[in-house]
């Protein structure tokens, strides 16, 4: 809705509802998200690999991939989907010792 100011330029106007709606996804929402643009593209060779779980709108990533510089990349994106409030990355690289990146 645009209304307009005293000045005659237009304004729209937001309800709390619009502002509210990333947060309000739901987890099978969010997990839809971060396995299409996040897991399938970051890494599809190793993607059947990978465990996605959603809880509270927070993301767990568990997993072996093939490429390791990949993992930070792929928490950060999987912070940057609308809704999520956190994440758990807990991929590891086939060399690598266990090692979390959060």
């Amino acid at each position: 809705m645009r209304r307009l100011t005293r000045s005659g330029e237009s304004s729209a106007l937001v309800s709390r509802a619009d502002l509210l709606k990333v947060y309000l996804r739901s987890d099978d929402a969010i997990a839809a998200e971060v396995r299409a643009e996040v897991v399938d593209q970051l890494f599809p060779v190793s993607r059947r690999g990978i465990r996605l779980d959603v809880r509270d709108r927070e993301v767990t990533l568990t997993g072996t991939v093939r490429d390791t510089e990949l993992i930070s990349v792929a928490a950060r994106l999987a912070h940057a989907a609308d809704g999520v409030v956190g994440v758990n990355c807990s991929l590891t690289g086939p060399s690598t010792s266990g090692a979390s990146v959060m």
